[in-house]
């Protein structure tokens, strides 16, 4: 089974290549301008064991806003894409992981019915020069283009990037569960519906 996933996505503001393999070891080459995004995007595929590359170019010079929303929408259709019928899979994960102090909880349903819940506060408006509201833009533009149910929340934690590193991980481990294939289906669609297509 091929689970594989290539997106090109070009506007005037941004222009991005993803490449995507659901059954990787959790190869990455991420190059977004930006380098939190890009330790971000390392931690998916890092943690949930998927080969991914990431390369954009954006308009940087206005701010970070653009590039950090198209990408989330790249990376969530090529996760729609490589996903396919989503036969066989596992359909639900979740994982709470801890960094230090912080601990996050991320519970995902494959559902094909797009949906976001964020509970993650901060302390601070920025960590370095990237501004804190938009990783909720991030996750928003995942789930919406990936066509999933996400719900991520913080349980606890004071320091800024262990609270969103620590949120990565979380959703790194939770979409390898959700991902994986079952056994038990033999290919069949977890859904009483029959389907999980739109």
């Amino acid at each position: 089974m091929n689970r594989q996933a290539a997106v090109n996505r070009k506007t005037g503001e941004t222009d991005i290549e993803v490449l995507l393999d659901l059954d990787g070891s959790g190869e990455s080459d991420i190059d977004t301008g930006i380098g939190f995004l890009d330790h971000m995007l390392d931690q998916i595929a890092r943690h949930g064991l998927f080969d991914l590359r990431v390369a954009a170019k954006g308009d940087l010079h206005i701010d970070f806003h653009h590039t950090v929303e198209d990408v989330g929408i790249a990376l969530g259709d090529a996760f729609r894409q490589a996903l396919g019928e989503r036969r066989g899979i596992t359909r639900f994960g979740h994982a709470y992981v801890p960094l230090d102090e912080a601990l996050a909880r991320v519970v995902v349903d494959l559902s094909n019915r797009p949906s976001l819940v964020w509970d993650v506060p901060f302390h601070a408006e920025k960590i370095g020069t990237f501004d804190v509201e938009l990783f909720r833009e991030w996750f928003t533009a995942f789930a919406n283009n990936a066509r999933i149910t996400l719900h991520v929340t913080s349980l606890c934690g004071d320091n800024n990037h262990h609270i969103i590193e620590s949120c990565y991980k979380a959703l790194a481990r939770a979409l390898r569960e959700a991902c994986t294939p079952d056994p038990r289906r033999s290919g069949e669609v977890p859904s009483t519906k029959g389907t999980l297509s739109a």
